[in-house]
């Protein structure tokens, strides 16, 4: 199929390669506009634009999609489909009505559970057993419109942000090339959503990673990992900033946020209900590193505070 993608993260990326390998025709890509980084200020590619760059596939960066110049870039490229992953923008009914085949939304969870921003991270957060990719018809409402095909994933107890990411990206990439053929062949199917089932997957923000002590263990630890790599759950100790990144529940009590067991290779600090045994975390201004070497170079004693 003629093909105009629009996508912008690494989740992205994942889908324009498969599209392309599965030999559709990718005429354009449009992606977000670079963004400065760093000290230096420097501009810094999507990730997509260097995926698109290694295929010599046209660019194109709107500030606005809606801007009158890209409905008219995008209807003399004639599109058979505008498939759409992670792109950053609202799509107008302009450009919603120009492809025949419709636009194509690959959509990191199972619809309509997770519309909105960071369904990936929720999944574990909210402590879900399964998530998933959905491909959808896309409507003027966020992520409400008919859904097409569905792939599950089940989410592990170790799974992180970073891990569940990866997963539903290359699911989502495979996904997208078996909808392309359904919907050329004509056998795709439209399945309305249920909007009473539906739930927001809010946008992340660093205060998200702000830890409660006084919830409990199991929700901590879950937010842990559906915040890691970012925005990162953190607490303070004696007036530094400790990222947490990995940890153990156990059963044992304590004031929430207090260290209660303090050993050679881990401490273990209490919450409203059970504890955590902290494994892998990073100091403020330091790498990453595991318990161990924390407690090398730091002396915890019980009855310090979190917080």
């Amino acid at each position: 199929m003629k093909v105009i993608y629009m996508g912008t993260p690494d989740f992205a990326v994942y889908g324009l390669k498969a599209i392309v390998e599965a030999g559709h025709e990718v005429v354009a890509v449009i992606t977000q506009p670079d963004k400065a980084k760093g000290r230096s200020k420097a501009l810094v590619p999507t990730p997509v634009k260097k995926q698109a760059i290694e295929y010599n596939i046209p660019v194109y960066q709107p500030e606005k999609i809606k801007e009158e110049s890209v409905v008219k870039m995008i209807e003399d490229y004639a599109p058979e489909v505008i498939v759409v992953a992670a792109y950053g923008q609202i799509l107008p009914e302009s450009i919603l009505n120009i492809p025949p085949y419709g636009c194509i939304n690959i959509h990191a969870s199972l619809l309509p559970k997770y519309r909105g921003a960071a369904p990936i991270e929720w999944s574990i957060i909210d402590g879900e057993e399964k998530t998933g990719v959905t491909t959808m018809y896309m409507e003027k409402g966020l992520d409400t419109g008919d859904m097409i095909e569905k792939v599950e994933i089940a989410i592990t107890s170790g799974d992180t942000g970073a891990t569940l990411h990866d997963k539903l990206a290359v699911a989502g990439g495979q996904l997208i090339v078996t909808t392309l053929d359904s919907l050329k062949n004509n056998t795709a199917t439209r399945t309305k959503q249920d909007d009473s089932l539906s739930c927001y997957a809010s946008m992340l923000n660093k205060d998200m990673g702000n830890i409660d002590f006084t919830k409990d263990a199991a929700s901590i630890e879950r937010l842990m990992r559906g915040l890691n790599p970012w925005p990162c759950a953190y607490t303070r100790l004696e007036g530094k900033t400790i990222k947490l990144f990995k940890a153990d529940v156990v059963e044992k009590q304590g004031n929430p946020g207090e260290i209660i067991e303090v050993t050679k290779k881990t401490f273990t600090v209490a919450c409203g209900k059970d504890a955590l045994c902290i494994k892998e975390l990073q100091p403020e201004g330091k790498k990453p590193m595991d318990t161990v070497a924390f407690l090398n170079g730091n002396k915890l004693q019980v009855g310090m505070r979190m917080e």
